[in-house]
């Protein structure tokens, strides 16, 4: 498969039809519909169901789409790495997070760089732990904050000098909002929001306890602020971390701490395999001075980098 022709599946895909897309790659139709005629042969799969005004991708289709949405973006990052490798520091940096208040020594780190290096950019991707060890290991991200235990054969690691904390967001209306801190015996009859991202190991979990199997799960979510507009519209109570959810002022939801507290450890992690840009390891020192402030950066691990 040439990059050339994943391009091309990936503008069908987008634009729904064949005239639209050969118009947005400023091609002829007849010679963008021989190109997806031989990618179809190449593959020996039938990619696309074609209609009277439109075509959708078939499920081979759709799994070649997420893939060559990768390829072409690792293509991508690779060409814009190696055209701006020079003296002067410029390019991307990539990094995958999970929802939480640390962010800010990212963006901290990244405020300074910037400020000394003005043509360095910075990407981040939301997402949960399995997604962001999997862009990890594809080399479509540079660093990563999980809260998921770190697999220490794989990737380097950096505690980060904060931890979250759990607890029930819900209504300031709901009975719940009284307490000062929420009991598992509190929430085990009521309709509960949590993560997709679900770990018999984690602390969250262990809090459970024997009510693990009784609860009253009506819904999951990967997104805390979707998390938040179901609670608001009385769909059950979520659980999250801290000061993710404005609740100050006139806002109609609150946040109560879990009792007994838990806690949620982060690490700032990077693949011990994929080589870092000149950006990516100049930003590592920027952000293991942030940390590195509050005592958090061994000794080994500033060898290490």
């Amino acid at each position: 498969m040439e990059i050339r022709v994943l391009q091309y599946f990936l503008t069908v895909a987008r634009e729904g039809t064949v005239s639209a897309a050969a118009q947005a790659l400023h091609l002829t139709q007849p010679t963008l519909s021989r190109q997806l005629r031989e990618l179809e042969e190449e593959l020996g799969k039938k990619l696309f169901i074609r209609g009277a005004h439109s075509i959708k991708l078939t499920e081979e289709g759709m799994m070649l789409r997420n893939r060559a949405e990768q390829i072409v973006e690792l293509v991508r990052r690779t060409e814009s790495d190696i055209m701006l490798s020079g003296d002067m520091l410029s390019g991307d940096v990539y990094i995958g997070a999970g929802e939480t208040d640390a962010v800010k020594y990212i963006a901290s780190a990244a405020h300074k760089m910037q400020s000394d290096f003005p043509s360095v950019h910075f990407n981040i991707y939301s997402g949960d732990g399995e997604h962001i060890t999997e862009r990890l290991d594809k080399g479509l991200c540079d660093f990563g904050i999980v809260f998921i235990p770190v697999d220490h054969t794989k990737y380097h690691c950096i505690k980060m000098p904060v931890k979250d904390e759990w607890g029930i967001l819900m209504r300031r209306d709901s009975e719940l909002s009284e307490k000062s801190r929420i009991r598992i015996e509190d929430i085990a009859d009521k309709p509960l929001i949590v993560s997709r991202q679900r770990s018999d190991k984690a602390p969250v979990h262990i809090w459970y306890g024997e009510y693990a199997d009784k609860l009253n799960i009506v819904s999951t979510y990967n997104l805390v602020f979707n998390a938040s507009i179901m609670v608001r519209e009385r769909i059950g109570y979520a659980l999250t971390l801290d000061k993710l959810i404005n609740v100050s002022g006139d806002s109609d939801l609150c946040f109560r701490p879990l009792d007994p507290p838990v806690y949620a450890e982060m690490n700032f992690i990077w693949n011990k395999y994929q080589p870092l840009t000149k950006p990516a390891e100049s930003f590592l020192e920027y952000f293991s001075n942030e940390v590195g402030n509050a005592g958090q950066v061994s000794p080994t691990l500033r060898k290490d980098m």
